[in-house]
């Protein structure tokens, strides 16, 4: 009982260090808020066993340098208001950059983030690549736009396609996605906060539902989605359309805020990018999609280290419903478009 109160209280506290951070004037309130958030997520990741302890050890460190840098370079802008101390502001701006990046993830800063990912459980999984990501993503669109942000974009859209090619483990396969799409909502802060924002919720929604599966089969492997779903081809395919949808296949809900981003990016000239941020996005589909067949095909009810899993109505409903979002509402929402 003690234990559920303490997790809750730790991540209500959670919340409130990204309200601060998001809600404050100055960059001074802001680091504060990122380090309340840090502090108070450590006691949610460790759960009494050695991968999730290693998991909040290796977190609190890189985020820790992160925090320290970033302290480094508000003090070196607070610094260049004395006459007698002057100093570049580009470089300023890039060690800020640099060190928001690292706390979000996003590549070339993004090798703790698998790492970390492997150790947690599905609900730690999921505030990591939701929540945790709002302060320093919020505090990137406050600042001026750099060709340094270029370059973080497409190698965040490659190391997240790449990277998840030879997986098999499915928080893995996650983190490296979470990767990809942080390229994505990088480039819509380009337009505006209300376009990455839209690609925030989309993306945290798919994440959820992908995640409330995972968590109810107690699925952390492929070849576990391979024997689990034998006797329901229904949870099967609730599985993979919201995986799809997660790549940005059309004609599911998860490829709007893609095509908002790439109607952005033809609009400013931006062909190159486009091309690059697409084919890497295809990879990602190529190996989403073939995880799809291999489930469909490699259909087999051997269970030697798996017992059939039962689930309940309520979940079952749930998962169903999710799935039902993720396909039609894209259709729907262009239906409705067109009618008024």
């Amino acid at each position: 009982m003690f234990n559920n109160t303490a997790k809750i209280m730790f991540f209500f506290i959670l919340m409130v260090g990204t309200m601060i951070t998001v809600s404050s004037n100055s960059w001074l309130s802001a680091w504060m808020g990122l380090e309340i958030n840090l502090l108070s997520f450590i006691p949610l990741m460790s759960d009494n066993n050695l991968m999730s302890t290693e998991a909040s050890l290796k977190y609190f460190l890189t985020q820790a340098i992160a925090s320290a840098v970033l302290l480094f370079a508000i003090i070196l802008m607070y610094m260049n208001n004395f006459p007698t101390i002057q100093h570049n502001l580009l470089f300023n701006n890039l060690i800020i950059y640099s060190s928001l990046l690292l706390k979000s993830g996003a590549a070339p800063f993004h090798f703790w983030f698998p790492n970390v990912m492997e150790g947690l459980s599905w609900m730690n999984a999921l505030i990591l690549m939701t929540w945790q990501k709002i302060a320093p993503l919020m505090l990137i669109s406050y600042t001026n736009w750099s060709n340094f942000i270029f370059l973080v974009i497409i190698l965040s859209t490659m190391m997240g396609s790449l990277g998840g090619l030879n997986q098999t483990s499915l928080r893995k396969l996650m983190a490296f996605s979470s990767i990809n799409h942080l390229g994505w909502m990088l480039t819509a802060m380009q337009a505006s906060e209300s376009t990455w924002l839209i690609y925030f919720s989309m993306y945290s929604f798919l994440s959820f539902s992908l995640i409330f599966m995972f968590n109810n089969f107690k699925m952390y492997h492929i070849n576990q989605i391979f024997n689990s779903f034998f006797n329901s081809k229904t949870l099967k395919f609730c599985l993979f359309f919201n995986l799809l949808s997660l790549g940005g296949l059309p004609p599911f809900i998860g490829f709007l805020p893609k095509w908002l981003v790439i109607q952005l990016l033809i609009v400013n000239n931006q062909y190159i990018l486009m091309t690059i941020m697409t084919m890497m996005t295809l990879i990602t589909l190529f190996f989403y999609l073939r995880l799809c067949f291999a489930a469909f095909m490699l259909n087999y009810s051997e269970n030697n280290w798996i017992n059939n899993m039962q689930i309940n109505n309520f979940s079952f409903k749930c998962m169903l419903s999710f799935s039902f979002i993720s396909t039609f509402s894209l259709i729907l929402i262009s239906l409705i478009y067109f009618i008024f």
